[in-house]
């Protein structure tokens, strides 16, 4: 049976099933090209990453009105709710957690940075809109960034939060919301085209990579010794462990948001009412608890493939959602946005610097705040697909401490504005 988009979406496109199958053709043939099946495409591919092209092509379908990537069902449940977990469980049962933990405080400094630039670039770009342009953030618009600082440390659910605590008017709390789309994806677009760059930054930089190289060393040689050809048994195991433990994930949820936020005091705040950050975290838990049993030995068969495809799909649902043609809508918000990711940016950078972190701490560290277990996972898959677990420990924190972080950054906003 066809499902529809959505009766009011204008888009040429608006059955559900058909923009799944757009997407996933999508995905083949830049998979395809990127394979280089002729010396332009090899030469292509050498400069812009395929993972980047499987977001920007469903945001340019998007845009020109072929799909309407903020209806119908591909991001919301099929990406987001199925598909990401699922990746989680099967990313992180492959996890090495004594490499992970090999890799050090600097990683955890450098997230914990990133997490301060958030707070100060608020500050900063409230302050400097009010010398320059006092009308961007007259009003409540300090209730606006304050949910922004709460996606931007944790994500939806943390933003969401937020705009409950301190009752966000729902035409502001939209405006930001487009803020949020715009500047957080062309961020995450910018940290995709460098991970395809990674050594030769770091080489450039003079980042101690050791920690990270010797990781991917023991990955990749564990790989080699013990791949094999997937049997169709290997593959259904698989995916029944995946979408079963993401199916009693969701079962478990729920009921155990409900129950927090009905019997737990200040529960959102820790988005402990959220039924999918219950989902995140037992599925990161399921898989990493499998991680120490012979399920482990799946990997031999490709289950870090299928759960990187997994994640793929999620950047193109991700990247569908985004409208060129929003980034005029709001100049000024937008350039609100922008000096605030700009002062994030450069304070992580300082951290990175100081540190001789490399480029995947950096990017992480980004990531783990501003997307957090959503796009974190992503991220780090972009780096090498079995270092996605760290995204995901990352992104957990984000989850547990962005509303609370959100909420004062929010008192300060509210100080600066009176």
């Amino acid at each position: 049976m066809a499902i529809p988009a959505s009766e009011t979406s204008t888009a040429l496109i608006q059955n559900d099933i058909v923009v799944f199958g757009l997407i996933a053709a999508t995905l083949g043939v830049i998979f395809w090209l990127a394979s280089g099946p002729t010396p332009f495409w090899k030469k292509f591919f050498a400069w812009v990453p395929a993972l980047l092209l499987c977001y920007f092509v469903p945001a340019i379908y998007n845009t020109v009105g072929l799909i309407d990537g903020s209806q119908g069902a591909i991001y919301n449940p099929i990406g987001s709710r199925v598909l990401l977990p699922v990746a989680l469980v099967l990313l992180t049962m492959t996890i090495d957690l004594k490499g992970v933990l090999s890799l050090g405080p600097r990683l955890l400094f450098v997230f914990c940075m990133g997490t301060l630039g958030i707070a100060l670039g608020a500050v900063v770009s409230f302050q400097l809109f009010e010398w320059i342009r006092p009308e961007v953030v007259a009003g409540d618009v300090w209730k606006g960034m304050a949910a922004l600082s709460g996606s931007w440390i944790g994500g939806g659910a943390n933003m969401v939060a937020i705009r409950e605590v301190y009752q966000v008017d729902a035409t502001l709390f939209g405006q930001f919301a487009v803020v949020d789309v715009a500047i957080a994806n062309l961020w995450m677009a910018t940290l995709l085209f460098l991970a395809g760059r990674a050594a030769s930054i770091d080489a450039r930089s003079g980042a101690d990579t050791r920690a990270i190289d010797e990781m991917k060393s023991r990955l990749e040689a564990y790989e080699a010794a013990n791949a094999r050809i997937p049997t169709l048994t290997d593959l259904m195991v698989i995916i029944g462990i995946g979408f079963g433990i993401v199916g009693a994930a969701h079962a478990a949820g729920a009921p155990l948001a409900a129950w927090f936020s009905a019997n737990v005091a200040n529960a959102s705040r820790f988005s402990l009412d959220s039924g999918f950050v219950w989902v995140v975290v037992f599925s990161t838990l399921a898989g990493l608890l499998l991680s120490f049993t012979p399920m482990r030995r799946l990997e031999n068969a490709g289950m870090a493939k299928i759960g990187s495809a997994c994640l793929y799909f999620l950047i193109a649902s991700i990247g569908m959602q985004m409208d060129f043609t929003q980034l005029a809508d709001r100049p000024w918000l937008l350039a609100l946005g922008a000096v605030w990711m700009g002062v994030h940016i450069l304070v992580l950078w300082g951290a990175a610097k100081m540190v001789r972190a490399p480029l995947f701490y950096f990017a992480i560290g980004s990531q783990g705040n501003i997307g957090a277990a959503a796009s974190a996972p992503v991220v780090a898959a972009a780096f090498h697909p079995n270092l996605a677990p760290v995204g995901v420990l990352l992104g957990t924190i984000g989850y547990a401490t962005g509303t609370l972080i959100a909420y004062w950054i929010g008192q300060v906003l509210r100080l600066m504005a009176t």
